[in-house]
């Protein structure tokens, strides 16, 4: 198989790492209209690179596409390869531009249309989720997820990445990678209250720090908090229900659960392997990375529409986030 990967920054290079690594059988295509990280690539992989996506998509030989540009340039993008035949791998949007159309379109053409999820493939998220699905009384959570913006590209400055953007902000893109599976194990969404606010001195023009309130259809409750405030990269979950008390502190070691035959906390081991990148935090592993490619090379193979998640489901999600960005301090919004 031959596959494109657009966008040659810190996701692209990850994409191609993995793939190299575990797929012997597929082909790559290095594509970014920057020639030094073109030359980059092809030096760290020895494959081909073109700094143009045009020349791309009028001449290439590809079954499938891996978009990792600015999520700003995705729709436009995702259109071209759909219109140029290819199966499209697409990293986080964060906003829904030509989402109608370009569902459509793959509909028509018969082509996947896959929108990573990277947090559904974690083995940590999924026990909670079959834990919570067998429970049979409503379950509250609090969750946590503070970093420090400057910290997340620390190669570069904020102002310089797509998160210094109010439009694909720092917060919106938690937001974005942790609200698919928090609705998928507890539910639809009924009701947000938001708190926001601004304690540091970047120079963003949007709230570094939501508190979130979230009621859900089934009843029940969650405290959200996201912020680019926490010097130290913090991922706390706690899940409360009477029959079980599950945290989780994001890294692969720190999943546990409350034994009540013991009355001890229990840690919960569920990977043989960890495969880590020097230059992420430690809650950040290839493992669940290398799941989602796994499963859009078998979404391909089985001739199916998407993986775990869907445009249509992100649809869902960001008008959420949409009306947590807008509402006003202090304000609750029924859905």
């Amino acid at each position: 198989m031959n596959v494109g990967v657009i966008g040659l920054g810190s996701m692209g290079k990850r994409r191609i790492r993995l793939i190299k690594s575990n797929f012997p059988d597929v082909n790559i295509i290095g594509i970014d209209n920057s020639k030094e990280r073109c030359m980059e690539v092809e030096e760290l992989f020895d494959i081909k690179t073109l700094s143009d996506s045009e020349d791309f998509f009028k001449d290439n030989d590809c079954e499938a596409v891996f978009i990792s540009t600015p999520p700003l340039t995705h729709s436009k993008i995702i259109n071209s390869a759909l219109n140029s035949d290819l199966n499209v791998f697409t990293e986080i949007n964060l906003v829904n531009d030509l989402y109608d159309e370009n569902i459509k379109l793959a509909d028509e053409k018969d082509l996947t249309l896959f929108l990573s999820s990277t947090q559904l493939y974690r083995k940590e998220i999924n026990y909670i989720d079959s834990k919570i699905s067998q429970l049979p009384k409503t379950t509250n959570y609090i969750y946590h997820i503070g970093n420090y913006l400057p910290d997340w590209h620390p190669w570069e400055s904020y102002k310089n990445f797509f998160v210094g953007n109010k439009k694909t902000n720092g917060c919106r893109e938690i937001l974005t990678i942790e609200m698919p599976w928090i609705i998928n194990s507890f539910g639809k969404i009924k009701q947000v209250h938001v708190s926001k606010n601004k304690i540091t001195d970047l120079d963003v023009d949007y709230p570094d720090s939501f508190f979130i309130n979230i009621i859900h259809e089934n009843g029940s409750n969650g405290v959200l908090i996201i912020d680019l405030v926490s010097r130290k990269a913090v991922r706390n979950l706690e899940i409360i229900n009477e029959d079980s008390y599950i945290e989780w502190d994001g890294t692969p070691e720190g999943l546990c659960e409350f034994d009540t035959n013991l009355n001890e906390m229990k840690k919960i081991d569920l990977y043989e392997d960890v495969s880590n990148e020097e230059a992420y935090n430690q809650t950040i592993i290839e493992n669940a990375y290398l799941e989602e490619i796994k499963d859009f090379f078998n979404v391909l193979k089985a001739n199916e529409r998407h993986g775990l998640h869907s445009f249509e489901k992100d649809k869902y999600i960001l008008d959420i986030i949409d009306v947590i960005e807008e509402i006003d301090d202090k304000k609750s919004h029924v859905f």
